[in-house]
């Protein structure tokens, strides 16, 4: 695939992406569909894509790097733990976040500092996914496909947590944002596409633990919020696609 038929192809995803953002409210609220079955359908979709191919991604993103540098540092297991490393502390900020935005007394709205904080977080978050949206689809059309359908109901997951953090200032401000911030991947990826094996393996691990925490957190609810039989309705129909996809070589 050129790389214009690969920027055309993520700025379709980027937009689609940030329509999925601004109409969340709408999809959690289908008529006759209880948004605890949408969300844990989308929860098994998910942790689906997480096991069965992000972890897999970086794993092999850690194995190519390891072949770059092999003739410039010695490959050790602990060299082997440092792209897992930046996975962790992906997460780790995300949950970090996530107990801040959460240090308030009950009914409560955070202060404008931690809403900031918080959102610019998750632009970042949306920003990188668009930014390594080009080299999904060089890899393969099928993969990038089911990456969108993954990451877009995903969003509409965050949007519910960030809703109940913050109910006045993301309303407000909130979703143009994160839309915004998807298409700002696009662009900085059409003016500065990632170079070199090191550079996207590292945003791929950074990506991927900061999915990891969100997928747990809002793609995993407890008591009345979850429907195990949706979740693995999910998981088995999403993990499915993936397998019939690898199998046939993306």
């Amino acid at each position: 695939m050129s790389t214009t038929t690969a920027l055309a192809g993520s700025f379709a995803a980027a937009v689609l992406l940030a329509a999925l953002h601004l109409a969340a409210p709408r999809i959690r609220s289908l008529p006759g569909v209880p948004e605890s079955a949408t969300g844990s359908f989308a929860g098994g979709i998910a942790v689906a894509y997480v096991f069965l191919h992000l972890l897999p991604e970086v794993a092999a993103g850690n194995a190519a790097i390891g072949e770059l540098l092999g003739d410039v540092v010695e490959v050790t297991p602990l060299f082997d733990l440092a792209i897992f490393a930046v996975a962790l502390a992906g997460f780790a900020v995300f949950y970090g976040l996530e107990r801040l935005a959460g240090r308030t007394r009950p009914g409560a709205e955070p202060g404008a500092w931690v809403y900031r904080l918080h959102l610019g977080a998750f632009c970042g978050y949306n920003a990188l996914i668009t930014y390594t949206m080009p080299l999904r689809l060089r890899t393969g059309i099928a993969f990038a496909v089911l990456f969108t359908i993954a990451m877009g109901l995903h969003f509409v997951l965050t949007d519910r947590g960030l809703r109940e953090h913050y109910p006045r200032r993301f309303a407000a401000t909130g979703r143009f944002a994160l839309a915004l911030a998807l298409l700002f991947g696009w662009v900085l990826s059409a003016l500065l596409a990632p170079a070199g094996v090191v550079v996207v393996s590292v945003l791929v691990a950074l990506l991927s633990g900061s999915v990891l925490l969100n997928v747990f957190k809002e793609e995993l609810p407890a008591g009345a919020r979850s429907r195990f039989g949706w979740f693995l309705t999910g998981l088995l129909l999403y993990g499915g696609l993936l397998t019939g996809v690898t199998a046939l070589g993306g």
